[in-house]
């Protein structure tokens, strides 16, 4: 019934008119909220300050049914990994489930460089979303399917397929906007809001599937086995990766032209693609040998990248080469704000699991569930949010601000989790430690994640969009990685010892922001007039 509905709303592209309206409820000046409608075949950006693009209420549902997959099945990865082969899970140990997730989760954000620029220079945007979109749910279909080969060919898919879709469906966001547009920014936490419906419904429908004693017994009284009950929830990720590809076969032909710039074009060498490739694959394979033991060393390649970037762009002077250079200063930003941020989905997903005490009026909730804290609070204070940006127009603040923001609220949120942490010396804690956790940092997520993906389609040179946006996306699977690192030293036994395992990520988010604020003045100069 949710998919009939939200397809319907596609058909007659009223997403981004609601949203609009709904923006306009609060703030001070309602305004006339028509989408503009094409001239010879072109968008035109309307006079109106409120008004989007009508694309964007298709991007907005493709990507909300394409995080609905990846969330739903991150929801139950961990436990799943952790749970002994007497409850249907794989018995990996934390720190085991620790590392391969980081590495997972690595490489799926890892791809999107050499899948940016496939899409760039082969295939095109449009094409890169659908053929990635369809490799997805083959991956979430194998997940599904029980056998522990089927598990890590899942896995596999996942990682190729997003490689292709992730930057393909964020370029053709920006290419909706002129460059100069001042609501793009909110335009992309539009997007965003969509990202997070999917994210918010994911590990309800997915977490009742994989973990309730509820769905257990029903599987049993139908003849199933209920320790089985992991691959029902990763079957119905796939179900919503299918979905989101066949809403955007329906709608691609809006982006005939708005996508223009992302199509392909004058197509690179074959030799250069192979050196991506091949780059690409040896960086991997390096990051995922760094753990082990004799290797380690090969961990500062995340730091020694992008500082190396940071350094020859600025150094080569010109406004195209020093723009990417604040590209890297924001990489290293979102890298490290990635690395705390995903441990939603590793320490904190243990704690609510072990240390919270989940019994609600005689039920015991599914621990997954807490994973849809976050997207709800995105969803509630996007357009909140949203709406400040457009009031503020051009007195907003500028995107290292915005950061720097960013980066101190996460600092703020592991602060609290330290006296969570404490407070576990005396039993099980409440829930809403979790709650406020996930209020700060989606606070900081909405000042960091969807402006710099508005900040990347700004800076990056015209050619090169859903290259520079697969740049981004490594600093996620760079922080994805430095996320398993970390995790794995997550303890449920000795609350000062977690107590320091939080305050080691409040004291990263802190001194992130401080430097953030201290280089303002110098990234202004080196985006060469963008905000």
């Amino acid at each position: 019934i949710l998919a009939l509905g939200l397809l319907a709303v596609a058909r007659y592209s009223l997403s981004a008119q609601l949203l609009s309206i709904f923006m306009a409820s609060h703030s001070n000046c309602a305004r006339d909220f028509v989408v503009q409608s094409t001239f010879d075949g072109a968008p035109r950006l309307s006079r109106l300050r409120y008004s989007q693009p009508a694309g964007l209420s298709t991007l907005f549902l493709v990507e909300l049914w394409e995080r609905f997959s990846y969330y739903g099945m991150r929801a139950i990865l961990v436990y799943f990994m952790v749970a002994p082969a007497t409850e249907g899970g794989l018995g990996f140990s934390t720190a085991e489930a620790a590392l391969f997730y980081g590495n997972y989760t690595m490489a799926v954000y890892l791809l999107s460089l050499p899948g940016g620029y496939i899409a760039d220079q082969y295939v095109g945007a449009r094409r890169a979303v659908l053929v990635g979109g369809s490799i997805i749910a083959l991956g979430h279909f194998s997940l599904a399917a029980g056998s522990l080969p089927a598990f890590y060919a899942g896995v596999v898919l996942i990682a190729l397929g997003t490689g292709l879709f992730k930057p393909s469906i964020s370029a053709l966001v920006g290419s909706l906007y002129e460059p100069e547009d001042e609501r793009r920014d909110a335009g992309f936490t539009f997007f965003y809001m969509g990202i997070n419906i999917g994210g918010f419904l994911a590990p309800l429908v997915t977490g009742f599937l994989a973990q309730s004693d509820t769905f257990k017994s029903w599987l049993t009284g139908q003849g199933f086995d209920p320790m089985l009950s992991w691959h029902w929830g990763f079957g119905a990720a796939g179900v919503g990766m299918a979905v989101s590809v066949a809403l955007f076969a329906w709608r691609k032909s809006l982006f005939a032209n708005a996508a223009h710039a992302f199509d392909v074009g004058e197509r690179g060498s074959w030799r250069q693609l192979a050196i991506m490739l091949f780059a690409s694959l040896v960086l991997l394979v390096l990051l995922v040998v760094s753990d082990r033991p004799e290797f380690t060393w090969l961990r500062y390649i995340v730091v020694g990248l992008p500082v190396a970037g940071i350094a020859f762009f600025a150094l080569r002077g010109g406004a195209e080469s020093t723009r990417i250079a604040a590209i890297f200063v924001f990489f290293v930003a979102a890298m490290l704000f990635w690395s705390a941020f995903e441990q939603a989905g590793l320490s904190i997903a243990l704690f609510a699991d072990k240390l919270t005490d989940n019994t609600l009026w005689g039920w015991v909730i599914p621990s997954a569930w807490y994973q849809s804290l976050n997207p709800l609070f995105v969803i509630l204070f996007a357009p909140v949010l949203g709406a400040g940006w457009i009031a503020l127009a051009t007195r907003q603040p500028s995107t290292p601000i915005k950061f720097a923001l960013g980066l101190g609220l996460l600092a703020l949120s592991f602060l609290l989790m330290m006296f969570a942490a404490r407070a576990t010396a005396d039993g099980l804690v409440s829930p809403l430690w979790l709650v406020f956790y996930f209020v700060l940092i989606t606070l900081g997520e909405l000042c960091l994640s969807p402006v710099g993906l508005s900040a990347m389609t700004k800076l990056a040179p015209l050619r090169y969009v859903s290259l520079m946006l697969g740049v981004w996306f490594l600093a996620a699977a760079f922080g994805n990685k430095l996320a398993g690192i970390f995790g794995a030293a997550f303890t449920a036994e000795d609350p000062a010892e977690l107590t320091s395992f939080f305050g080691w990520f409040a004291a990263l988010g802190g001194g992130a922001a401080l430097t953030m604020l201290l280089l303002t003045p110098w990234l202004r100069r080196q985006m060469a007039g963008v905000r």
